[in-house]
């Protein structure tokens, strides 16, 4: 149904109120959905309209969209989203910022610890000497990448198992704030062999010492970039350094469209929000700002690559890593990740005068306020 836009704030305005415990009826959900859809589909039509503005716009195998150079492309994108997915690798449970971004905002305290002495991989913990076993029974992967939380936390515990993977010809890669980087470690951390180092530069507010620690980088890795869920803020401080930054030489930015959860979803209440495929849930500013970063960088030839990391590509690679593990037709882990949808943060948007549906309809009989026994 194309629910109207003063029907749907009608009926958010009552979901949200109801009690936590209290599950929403069939119909109920069905008017949910079709306004979630209607939000989408708003949403979705501004968007083709921007990306039509981009003329050099282009696209990897339809799975995402970037700018620049191919041959700048990272290789740890290329393992996500065409060879056989991207293998998050875990040891450090600690960070030394605390970003209202991040997916653990208001529990970095509370992070549970790998193990002394040990890696979580595929939800497996394996000593480093474990590592040539995994390696010999499973079939190699073409990526991997070091998260969670701030690797250089404790990078020396790092140099052992890059280099077995190195050895093995994993393409590794690594996200970091750069606030502990210094050319000791990071040229440690080259020599074992990691393939690329991404900086979260959104995390330290693009603080010059972090801009000089990539380039530094640059001199030591194959590929260095930028990954940084896209905001207003960082956008502008982007902007005020884009000089300084590509004097580093890196080689791509990763706009990130940043998606919410129950931890970090209060420090954007009062923003407009969107929910993609019923599944992640963001503020329609970042993916906005990336392809108009997007379009800046096409029409002024920027000697990096942008590349849109959107929910769409989240959603692409998704599919592509349980099509490559022998998944069912359509299977995917991607999906919401609130366990209750909360409705109250799509209120400003549906009060918001500036923002209209692309076609509206009268509810269809039965779907009406009064025609709802609650």
């Amino acid at each position: 149904m194309n629910i109207s836009k003063k029907d749907a704030l009608t009926w958010f305005e009552f979901f949200a109120q109801l009690p936590e415990d209290e599950d929403l009826m069939p119909q109920q959900m069905e008017i949910a959905l079709s306004v979630f859809a209607q939000i989408e589909r708003a949403v979705n039509a501004r968007r083709e309209r921007m990306m039509r503005a981009i003329p050099g716009l282009q696209s990897l195998q339809d799975r995402t969209y970037y700018v620049g150079d191919f041959s700048r492309f990272p290789g740890g994108c290329k393992s996500c989203l065409l060879g056989t997915g991207l293998s998050a690798v875990r040891k450090t449970n600690r960070c030394n910022a605390n970003c209202p971004f991040c997916y653990d905002y208001g529990c970095l305290d509370a992070q549970p610890p790998v193990g002394d002495g040990m890696w979580e991989i595929g939800g497996t913990k394996f000593y480093e000497e474990d590592l040539p076993l995994l390696l010999s029974i499973h079939k190699k992967p073409t990526g991997i990448s070091y998260v969670y939380l701030e690797p250089f936390m404790e990078i020396e515990k790092y140099y052992g198992a890059v280099r077995i993977f190195h050895e093995a010809g994993v393409h590794q890669h690594l996200y970091t704030n750069g606030l502990n980087a210094s050319r000791e470690n990071l040229k440690a951390l080259a020599e074992a062999g990691l393939d690329e180092i991404r900086f979260n530069l959104g995390a330290s507010h693009c603080a010059d010492r972090v801009i000089e620690k990539m380039a530094i980088a640059r001199e030591y890795f194959p590929q260095v970039g930028i990954e940084t869920p896209m905001t207003p803020e960082f956008y502008d401080l982007f902007l005020q350094k884009k000089a300084q930054i590509f004097k580093t030489g890196i080689d791509f930015i990763n706009c990130a469209e940043l998606h919410l959860n129950e931890n970090n979803i209060d420090n954007y209440a009062g923003e407009n929000l969107y929910m993609c495929r019923q599944g992640y849930i963001s503020p329609i500013w970042s993916q906005d700002l990336t392809l108009t970063l997007m379009k800046q960088a096409d029409e002024e030839k920027w000697p990096l690559l942008v590349h849109d990391c959107s929910n769409r590509t989240k959603f692409a690679r998704d599919l592509h890593l349980k099509a490559v593990e022998g998944g069912w037709f359509g299977q995917s882990s991607y999906g919401c990740e609130f366990t209750r949808l909360p409705f109250a943060y799509f209120l400003p948007l549906l009060r918001d005068e500036s923002f209209t549906f692309l076609r509206e309809e009268p509810m269809p009989r039965g779907f009406g306020v009064g025609d709802i026994v609650l």
